[in-house]
């Protein structure tokens, strides 16, 4: 089996990267984790990376006059890594339209929360203040505009009575855990596809929507 070749792009301790680095190590997994990229020199996550034998990267963005010339030194590694897949993991700079439309459809995100609900930031402080009862955590194909582009999967988490921020972002990151894995292999073995900037189950009928959770969360 032809294995996708998969950078994951970090910006911080990189819990998601750990996921999917362990769903990777399985020799069955469609995507191989052949490089983790940070912005943040000193990201906690790519110590971990390198523990486990990956290759790693560290590019300051503050080394750089302008996003272009960052992107373009990003991209380089990437090509020196011949990477098929981008995972984007808690990487926290704005990405150009030029570089989006480098890796169009080939570039996923997680965000947490149940997209197009609560893009941006503080998505739990925002779900408990508005009285929300479901939350959640999506992963998506990249697109120019924030927190946007086609759902590959979702996966919902309850909201409890007596939730802090901090206790449902703990269990919403459980559930990205297990749902982002999920989503990088659906995108790696080309189980799914994007039409009309929906995504679609190949074999499916295509009005049935691309919805998926994993096992039971919260």
């Amino acid at each position: 089996m032809s294995r996708k070749r998969t950078a994951i792009l970090i910006s911080g301790r990189g819990s998601n990267m750990v996921a999917l680095m362990e769903a990777s190590a399985i020799d069955t997994f469609p995507a191989e984790i052949v490089l983790v990229l940070s912005n943040v020199p000193d990201a906690p996550g790519l110590a971990k990376a390198a523990a486990a034998g990956i290759q790693t990267k560290a590019i300051d963005h503050k080394a750089f006059e302008d996003r272009p010339q960052f992107e373009a030194a990003v991209q380089a590694e990437l090509d020196a890594a011949d990477v098929e897949l981008v995972c984007l993991a808690g990487f926290m700079r704005l990405l150009t339209d030029e570089f989006v439309t480098a890796w169009h459809n080939r570039m996923i995100n997680i965000h947490p929360s149940l997209l197009p609900s609560y893009k941006g930031l503080d998505t739990h402080r925002r779900v408990i203040r508005d009285g929300g009862r479901i939350t959640g955590c999506t992963v998506h194909y990249v697109r120019s505009q924030m927190d946007q582009g086609p759902i590959i999967a979702q996966a919902a988490v309850p909201v409890h009575a007596d939730d802090t921020d901090e206790r449902l972002a703990a269990r919403v990151l459980e559930a990205e855990h297990a749902l982002y894995p999920m989503a990088l292999e659906l995108v790696a073995n080309g189980t799914v596809r994007v039409a009309g900037e929906k995504v679609r189950f190949e074999g499916k009928d295509l009005d049935q929507p691309a919805l998926l959770s994993p096992a039971k969360t919260g």
